[in-house]
């Protein structure tokens, strides 16, 4: 049973992934003015870091034979990450990063005690070193909304 939960995890993991290199990219782009410009060139930043954890997680499911999903079941979840009515609600954005990082941390730490139960030390490795990147872009971001909450 725990190697389904690794490879559906991996899968879980690798669609968010995507779904948040689509998310920063977007709002990368329409967030407007002076004070989005920090924010907008940190997300720049994270995409391709984003990217590359997409890649590695889909060599390694490739790596166990099992099959990398495609867009068809696709199925995107990360709401408070779509781009803001309002293009200068940089909060809103922070908001979303920070839920979506949230998510990427409980899942990873997930597939870290699956894979420790299924005896994978590869993938609980991989899911480890994209945990620490995870948890780098929430204290990143946590960061910028105590600096945006504190300019209010």
């Amino acid at each position: 049973m725990t190697g389904e939960e690794v490879t559906e995890l991996l899968r879980k993991a690798y669609t968010d992934e995507l779904e948040t290199v689509m998310n920063y990219l977007t709002n990368s782009i329409v967030l407007d003015g002076v004070r989005a410009e920090e924010i907008k060139d940190s997300l720049q930043a994270d995409i391709q870091e984003e990217l590359s954890h997409a890649q590695m997680i889909g060599e390694r499911l490739k790596q166990l034979d099992e099959r990398l999903p495609g867009s068809e079941s696709f199925e995107a979840r990360q709401h408070s990450l779509q781009p803001p009515e309002d293009t200068t609600n940089v909060i809103g954005v922070i908001e979303g990063v920070l839920d979506a990082e949230e998510d990427a941390i409980e899942t990873y730490r997930s597939l870290v005690s699956a894979a420790r139960e299924d005896d994978d030390p590869v993938t609980e490795d991989l899911a480890v070193t994209i945990l620490t990147d995870e948890e780098a872009h929430r204290t990143e971001f946590r960061g910028y909304r105590k600096e945006y909450i504190s300019e209010e």
